[in-house]
């Protein structure tokens, strides 16, 4: 018999494809925890918003697993920076759709849902367990950009959850500083799929550079092409590298050139767009032939509070060049399995480029020791009974409380 727990993810649905809006490392990360922590014994059920007229309501996956999609008044796509004054009413709708009382514990995903899950701790009293994904205070010491009500929000959340879980202990160190009480903090990595692994390079293929992400600024996708065309400049004239970009929905490229449609984009990649290849997203198994066969993985965010790509690309035996913010700072070991550079510096990222370009024995040394390093520390069945266990101890303390022991 199965144990019951409700995730809710009302932006990351984890059955949207991945590479498409608001599909990436959160949606990954629930689906897969979910699949995991079903081999501990545990039903989960994932509720999200409802963003498409051609999706079911209730759609399974795994074994026990589910996703429970949400209209809350509006069964369309709606940003996440719209989604704030919908959280009310998609409470009110999850209350009228599933008996939440029938679940032993909920663990939201990302400041929204955790609005959602003190709503639930109030009104029904179950154990709480929140993990933000990203934090507003790491973008704005990254972007200047401030949302004061996330901030507020988050503060709010971080400090009334039972336990917080958090992907690296950058992210610990910042919600310390962050807030003045957290809750219990506790640091449970992020797994990888199985389809991240290394397996045999194919022969014959033209050196390039690989990037997995959104394309939007953030995700340092200016830095990286402003940092291409420098390596065009340093290279030697025997060499003829190329830059491969998976993520972007299938609207954002021209398939007939692999090119992007976006004038911005356009306007970066003047000069050397017969070196630079738009893909669009990828399923996991040919990200992880895109990563297995790239010279590195270039990861240029300004801010990531773990950095999935990174991890997933070190479990193929790609070393990653990525940006010294954040949880990258702990997913990637500078000069054993990658190397950091400043966020935000193209000259920096194409000296770090032009390394590994030209020094091959040492590229497939990090390489080698990227996918030793990455089995190790990012396995989901490891992690999933770190989970378990976090869970049980919640709904003790719970059951403690309640009887006085």
């Amino acid at each position: 018999m199965y144990r019951k727990i409700l995730f809710i993810s009302d932006h990351g649905d984890p059955l949207e494809p991945l590479g498409s809006e608001q599909a990436g490392g959160q949606n990954n990360y629930v689906k897969q925890l979910a699949l995991a922590l079903e081999k501990e014994g545990y039903a989960v059920d994932v509720a999200t918003h409802w963003n498409s007229l051609s999706t079911p309501q209730i759609e399974h996956f795994g074994q026990a697993c589910r996703v429970i999609r949400i209209a809350a008044g509006k069964q369309e796509y709606v940003p996440k920076s719209k989604l704030f004054s919908m959280m009310p009413d998609f409470y009110q709708e999850l209350v009228n759709t599933i008996p939440l009382e029938s679940y032993e514990l909920i663990h939201t995903h990302y400041w929204l849902s955790g609005l959602v899950g003190s709503f639930i701790q109030k009104d029904y009293q179950m154990p709480w367990i929140h993990t933000n994904h990203s934090l507003g205070i790491a973008k704005k010491e990254a972007t200047g950009d401030s949302d004061a009500l996330r901030l507020l929000t988050e503060k709010m959340i971080l400090s009334s959850a039972d336990h917080v879980v958090v992907t690296s202990k950058t992210e610990k160190e910042l919600i310390s500083k962050f807030v003045d009480k957290p809750s219990d903090i506790q640091v449970i990595s992020i797994g990888v799929d199985k389809a991240f692994r290394p397996s045999q390079k194919r022969a014959g293929i033209r050196p390039y550079f690989a990037f997995a992400g959104r394309l939007q600024t953030t995700k340092g996708i200016y830095t990286l092409l402003k940092a291409f065309k420098l390596l065009t400049k340093k290279e030697r004239l025997s060499s003829h590298s190329k830059l491969i970009i998976a993520g972007g929905g299938k609207d954002c490229i021209d398939q007939r050139n692999h090119l992007p449609h976006s004038k911005k984009l356009r306007s970066a990649l003047r000069g050397i767009e017969h070196r630079v290849k738009f893909i669009g997203p990828q399923s996991q198994k040919q990200l992880a032939v895109l990563f297995e066969n790239s010279i590195a993985t270039i990861v240029p965010s300004y801010y990531e509070s773990f950095g999935m790509v990174a991890a997933e690309a070190q479990a193929c035996g790609s070393p990653v060049i990525a940006s010294k913010v954040g949880g990258l700072q702990d997913v990637v070991k500078h000069g054993l399995t990658g190397l950091h550079v400043e966020h935000k510096n193209p000259e920096q990222l194409a000296e770090a480029m032009v390394t590994l370009l030209h020094n091959p024995a040492y590229t497939k040394t990090l390489g080698l020791r990227a996918g030793v390093y990455a089995q190790q520390e990012f396995n989901w069945s490891v992690l999933a009974y770190k989970m378990a266990n976090l869970y049980k101890g919640a709904c003790h303390e719970k059951e403690g409380l309640f009887t006085g022991n």
